[in-house]
Order: structure tokens, then C-alpha cells, then sequence
């Protein structure tokens, strides 16, 4: 729903808001745009040290190519967990992938609600018991045990416009959706 303090706002907190509002109306009248397929390519480097490339993808009913350059991300362990330390581990990307989903929802809904925000900084935490990942303990999970999130916002809004920001954020971010609830995930061999 468009509030007025939205309507006079192009942009709000870096948003194109009419263009948000058009894509939504978009969706609504087009629900085959809505389907998206997001892809990853990894390779093993050396020990925990692996490289992923992250370019092209499916969206908005067709192929989206524009990515010149495709970004590039290297994940390791620590060097306590045998690591070279070359970049972020797995369980902290999970973190990192969390922690900017949960922002952009964050701040678009804000935008569409004429919220102005001036800074917004999570703090993120998560519990993982090794035993499970190493195989010493089948009740241990091989993931995160619990994860805390914790927002500070600064924006021209009341503490209840906030935590209900908070609520929304929660409520449309994938990755929260991806992390909280189970999905299936396929794995293949494909030597051939």
C-alpha cells in the first residue's frame, strides 16, 4: 500500500519508489515474472579454500547477461579449523547472506511505507557445535544451533514503525525464509 509521504518521494533511502510500486504492479498482472533461478559456480582451490563465481541468472522471463564481470567469493576455514584463512567460512557467509537480506527488506519496505532511514547496522551471531560436522556425535547437528540477529535504525520513525520494520523484514526476506524453514536441496554427481 502507497502512503502519501511515499508518493512524494522518487527515491527514499536510496529505493526508486516508483519503481518499486511499478514492479509490484508488474508481478501482480504478471505472475510468471515472478520466477527467478539464481546460480553458483564453485571450485575447490586447496584445502578449505574454495572460490565461487556468481554472474548470470534467470529472472523477470528471461535471461539477465548483464554482468560483465562476475563477482567473485572466496570462503576458507580459519586457521584453528585447518584453514588458510583466504576468506569468510561457509557458516559466516550464512550470516552475511542473513544479515543483507533481512536489510534490503528491511530498508525497501521502509521506502514504501515513506519511511526515511539514515543508518541501519545488524549485529549477528550463531551457535554451531562442531561434534556434528565432525562426526564424533549423531544428536549434534552438523548446523548453526541458533542464530541472533540485532538491529540498530536510525530513521525518522516511532520505536513501534520500527519493530514492526523488524517484523516485516523478517516476514519477506528469502534468506530468513531459506534459514528457518527446511528446503530441498538436490545433490548430484556428474563426473561425465
Amino acid at each position: 500500500m502507497k502512503s502519501a509521504a511515499a508518493e512524494h518521494h522518487t527515491s527514499l533511502n536510496g529505493v526508486n519508489v516508483e519503481e518499486l510500486f511499478k514492479t509490484v504492479e508488474t508481478v501482480k498482472n504478471n505472475v510468471s515474472i515472478a520466477k527467478f533461478r539464481f546460480r553458483a559456480d564453485n571450485t575447490w582451490i586447496d584445502g578449505g579454500h574454495n572460490r565461487t563465481s556468481i554472474r548470470n541468472f534467470y529472472g523477470a522471463g528471461g535471461e539477465d547477461t548483464s554482468r560483465k564481470t562476475p563477482f567473485i567469493l572466496d570462503a576458507d576455514e580459519p586457521k584453528v579449523l585447518l584453514g588458510t584463512d583466504r576468506g569468510a567460512n561457509p557458516v559466516e557467509y550464512v550470516l552475511t547472506a542473513l544479515a543483507g537480506c533481512l536489510t534490503t527488506s528491511l530498508v525497501y519496505h521502509a521506502a514504501a511505507r515513506g519511511i526515511a532511514i539514515e543508518e541501519v547496522e545488524s549485529h549477528l551471531e550463531g551457535d554451531l557445535d562442531l561434534r556434528g560436522f565432525l562426526g564424533i556425535s549423531e544428536e549434534v547437528r552438523n548446523g548453526y544451533d541458533n542464530i541472533r540477529v540485532s538491529f540498530k535504525i536510525k530513521a525518522d520513525a516511532s520505536e513501534e514503525q520500527l519493530r514492526e520494520l523488524v517484523e516485516l523484514a523478517q516476514k519477506r526476506s528469502p534468506v530468513f525464509d531459506i534459514v528457518s524453514h527446511p528446503v530441498p536441496v538436490n545433490v548430484e554427481l556428474k563426473n561425465s
